[in-house]
C-alpha cells in the first residue's frame, strides 16, 4: 500500500437508483434502493477509493459491513456514497460511508476491507479448490 493512502481520506461517487438497485416483491409501484445494492456500493465505493493507493499486485477483499439503511430512495433517484478512511491497520482498513439521495441521509456504513497480494490469493483460493474437489470426489464415492 502506497504511503499516500492517509486516514480521512475520501471518495464520493453518484448512482441513480436504477432498477436493479431496487425492491421488487411489493410490486412496482413500491420499488425502492435496496439494502443489498446499497452493501454493494458502499463495498464498490470502498474498492475505489483504494485502487489508486494500492502497490502493483495488490487488491482488496471485503471483511465486514455494518450498514443502517435509514429512509427510502426513489426508483430513478441519485444517490451519493461518501467515504471515508477511518483506520489504517494494515493490512486491515475501516472506512465510515454516509449515503445521500437529493432529499435525505439514507444510510451509513461502516466497512472493513483486507489488502491482499493478488499472486497469494490466488494460490489461496486454487488450494481451497483443490480441497472442494478432494471433498465432493470423497463424497460421491
Amino acid at each position: 500500500m502506497k504511503d499516500s493512502l492517509k486516514v480521512g481520506t475520501t471518495f464520493s461517487r453518484t448512482l441513480e437508483v436504477d432498477q436493479g438497485r431496487t425492491i421488487g416483491f411489493m410490486g412496482d409501484g413500491l420499488r425502492v434502493y435496496a439494502t443489498p445494492s446499497m452493501v454493494h456500493d458502499v463495498e464498490h465505493s470502498c474498492r475505489n477509493l483504494l485502487v489508486e493507493h494500492h502497490d502493483l499486485g495488490e487488491d482488496s477483499v471485503g471483511a465486514r459491513v455494518v450498514i443502517d439503511h435509514l429512509a427510502p430512495t426513489l426508483l430513478g433517484q441519485q444517490v451519493t456514497v461518501l467515504v471515508t478512511v477511518a483506520e489504517i491497520a494494515l493490512p486491515r482498513l475501516t472506512f465510515e460511508v454516509e449515503v445521500k439521495d437529493e432529499l435525505d441521509t439514507v444510510g451509513r456504513a461502516t466497512h472493513v476491507r483486507f489488502v491482499v497480494d493478488t499472486a497469494k490469493q490466488a494460490a489461496r483460493l486454487a488450494k481451497k479448490q483443490d480441497r472442494l474437489k478432494a471433498a465432493r470426489e470423497q463424497g460421491a464415492a
